[in-house]
């Protein structure tokens, strides 16, 4: 009967403690994927801002550079996809063309002295570039999140109750090869 007692006290033991490791985990890789969840709304917000900033940018630049329709139409395009992006994926990727279509903008100011001398559009400019690097450092600690969920993901113990309860991973917000090259932009 003794045996049996400490039998089952130890059973009892063994299953508070595995149900205290299966909470743990599940609490941690919760803790994880909101972080990630986080730290894409702060980039979230910078693209918004940088959006907001860009009708003022080409209202600008059509003062002094009307003939350049093709620069300015595809600014505006690379924008409205930004904000009518629906889910990360689609935004990482316009925004990658936004980028582009920026430093083609900025690259305008050169052939228009009259443009580069226009502190409404200097303002904007470095408005811009800040935000641009507000950005970039973003998406620094959102890919940092990233990393550790997904980490968290594939690594033993924690990886057995992230299949148990189905979590996925997230994407890296990568740069495109095309938008590696950095955009000349002259202050």
């Amino acid at each position: 009967m003794d045996g049996l007692i400490t039998f089952l006290i130890v059973i009892g033991v063994i299953v508070v403690l595995v149900v205290l490791f299966v909470i743990t985990q599940y609490n941690k890789l919760i803790k994880l994927r909101n972080m990630v969840k986080d730290q894409w709304a702060q980039i979230d917000v910078l693209l918004k801002r940088r959006a907001d900033l860009i009708p003022n940018l080409v209202e600008t630049v059509k003062g002094y550079a009307s003939h350049e329709k093709d620069t300015l139409d595809a600014v505006i395009t690379a924008r409205n996809k930004t904000v009518s992006a629906n889910n990360p994926h689609d935004e990482m990727a316009a925004n990658g063309e936004l980028t582009q279509a920026l430093s083609r903008l900025f690259a305008l100011s050169e052939a228009y002295p009259d443009l580069k001398a226009n502190t409404n559009f200097m303002d904007l400019q470095g408005n811009l570039s800040e935000t641009e690097d507000k950005i970039s450092y973003a998406r620094q600690f959102y890919n940092d999140a990233v990393l550790k969920y997904k980490n968290a993901l594939e690594m033993f113990p924690s990886n057995i109750v992230a299949s148990m309860f189905k979590f996925q991973p997230e994407e890296f917000f990568d740069v495109a090869e095309k938008d590696k090259e950095v955009p000349k932009v002259e202050f």
